[in-house]
C-alpha cells in the first residue's frame, strides 16, 4: 500500500467512525421522539374520551385510518400554545445527545491517539537507528514499511549508505597518508645515518688538519671545513627532528599512539615543560613564569602532554623579544581545566592565525628554524586527551595559546 493510499484510509476511518457516530445518535432520538409522541397522542385521546365518552368511537376510528395530518396552521397556535408548552422531558434528549456526541469524540481521539502513536513509533524508530549508526553500531539496513516516512526512511538510509562509503574512503585514505608518513621517516634514518658517519670523519680529518701550521698560521681551508661541519650538524639535528615527528605524526593518524592517561597535577607538568626548555630560554635572555596557583589535576599522559606544551613555550619564546617574560596560568572550573600560555610580542598576524595548527605551516613571522609540526602536533595531543586548544592575540599585546582540558 502507497503512502497516498494509505493516508486516504486513515482519513476515511476518522470520517466513517465520525459519521456512524452522528447515525447512530439520530436513529436513538428518532426512536426517542416517536415513543414520546406515541405517548402524548395516547393521553391526548384519554383525556378526549375521558371529558366526552361518546367521542370515543370517532376517536378509534380516527385513530385507525391515521388521517390527523394537519393540513394548514396548528390549531394549538390559535389558542396561544407552542411546542415548549408540550410537557416533554430534555434530560433524555440530552443525555442521547451527548452520548452520541461522546462516542463520536471518543472515536475521533482514538483515532488521533492511533495516528500520533504510530507517527510517534516511526519517528522513534528512525532516531534510534541514526543513533546506532552515531555510536558506531554496525548494520545498514531498515525495515522496510510503506507509510508517511517511507520517502524520509529511503533518504536517510541514502544518506547513510553514502556516509558509510565516504567514511570508509578516509579512513583508507588516513592510513594510507600515516603508512607514508611512517615510510618517508624510515627511509630518513638511511641518509641521516650516513651523513652522521661522514661527519664524524670530517672532523677526525680536521683534527689533523688543523694541526699542520702554514707561514699565515693555522690552515684556513680547515677553519672553512669547520664551519661546514657545524652547518651540517645543524641541518642534520633538523632532519632528525622531522624524522622524529613525522613517525609520531604517522602513530596519531593511524591511531597507533597509546596515552597512559592518569590524573596528573597542571603545575607539575607546565614545571617539567619549561626545565626542560631552560637552556633555550636563558640563550635567547627570554624569562619564563609559572607560577603555583593551587592543586589542580587533569587526567593526561604526562610525558606527551609535557611535549605539547614545549612546543607552545617555545614558539611563545621564538616570538618573543629579549628580557621579556613568557607567562603561563591555570584555573579549574566544574567542566574543564584551562591553561594559559601567553607571550610579550606583537601577536600573531591576521593571516597566520587561521592556519597556526595545519602541518607544515610557517608563519611569515617564522623564523627560519623549526619544520612547521610543532603545533598541529600539540593539537593533536591535546584533542586526543578530550581537551580542545585555540591561539588568539590579547588585548594588551601578545600571543596567547588557550587550552580546556574537559572533565567528561
Amino acid at each position: 500500500m502507497s503512502r497516498k493510499s494509505n493516508m486516504k484510509m486513515t482519513v476515511l476511518f476518522v470520517l466513517s467512525a465520525s459519521l456512524i457516530a452522528a447515525a447512530v445518535t439520530a436513529y436513538l432520538l428518532t426512536l426517542y421522539y416517536r415513543r414520546v409522541c406515541f405517548h402524548i397522542l395516547g393521553g391526548f385521546c384519554e383525556g378526549i374520551i375521558n371529558q366526552n365518552p361518546d367521542s370515543g368511537k370517532v376517536v378509534l376510528e380516527l385513530l385507525k385510518t391515521q388521517n390527523f395530518r394537519m393540513t394548514g396552521e396548528n390549531i394549538l397556535s390559535n389558542f396561544g400554545y407552542e411546542p415548549s408548552n408540550i410537557g416533554i422531558t430534555g434530560a433524555a434528549v440530552l443525555w442521547i445527545a451527548f452520548s452520541g456526541f461522546g462516542a463520536g469524540s471518543i472515536l475521533f481521539l482514538f483515532s488521533f491517539w492511533y495516528l500520533h502513536k504510530r507517527f510517534s513509533d516511526r519517528i522513534q524508530a528512525l532516531t534510534d537507528y541514526l543513533g546506532k549508526i552515531n555510536t558506531g553500531g554496525h548494520g545498514l539496513v531498515l525495515d522496510s514499511c510503506e507509510d508517511e516516512f517511507s520517502r524520509l526512511q529511503d533518504e536517510i538510509y541514502k544518506t547513510v549508505t553514502a556516509l558509510y562509503q565516504t567514511r570508509a574512503a578516509a579512513i583508507t585514505a588516513r592510513n594510507n597518508f600515516a603508512e607514508n608518513l611512517s615510510n618517508i621517516a624510515h627511509q630518513l634514518k638511511t641518509p641521516i645515518t650516513s651523513i652522521s658517519l661522514t661527519v664524524q670523519m670530517a672532523k677526525e680529518r680536521l683534527r689533523d688538519a688543523r694541526t699542520v701550521k702554514t707561514p699565515q698560521g693555522y690552515n684556513s681551508k680547515a677553519c672553512n671545513m669547520h664551519a661546514d661541519i657545524r652547518n651540517i650538524e645543524r641541518q642534520i639535528s633538523r632532519l632528525a627532528h622531522l624524522e622524529e615527528a613525522l613517525l609520531i605524526l604517522s602513530r596519531i593518524d593511524a591511531g597507533t599512539l597509546t596515552l597512559e592517561r592518569k590524573p596528573t597535577d597542571v603545575f607539575t607538568v607546565l614545571s617539567l615543560a619549561a626545565d626542560n626548555l631552560y637552556e633555550l630560554f636563558a640563550k635567547k635572555r627570554v624569562l619564563i613564569d609559572v607560577p603555583e596557583m593551587g592543586e589542580t589535576d587533569i587526567f593526561a599522559d604526562l610525558d606527551w602532554t609535557m611535549e605539547a606544551l614545549m612546543n607552545l613555550m617555545k614558539n611563545c619564546m621564538e616570538a618573543a623579544e629579549a628580557d621579556t617574560t613568557v607567562h603561563c596560568s591555570y584555573e579549574k572550573n566544574p567542566l574543564y581545566v584551562q591553561i594559559r600560555i601567553w607571550d610579550e610580542g606583537e601577536g600573531f598576524s591576521k593571516e597566520d592565525l587561521p592556519h597556526l595548527f595545519e602541518r607544515f605551516y610557517r608563519g611569515k613571522k617564522a623564523k627560519y628554524t623549526g619544520i612547521g609540526i610543532g603545533l598541529s602536533l600539540s593539537k593533536a595531543i591535546i584533542e586526543m586527551q578530550n581537551g580542545i586548544i585555540r591561539a588568539f592575540n590579547l588585548p594588551d599585546g601578545g600571543a596567547c595559546f588557550e587550552i580546556r582540558f574537559y572533565t567528561s
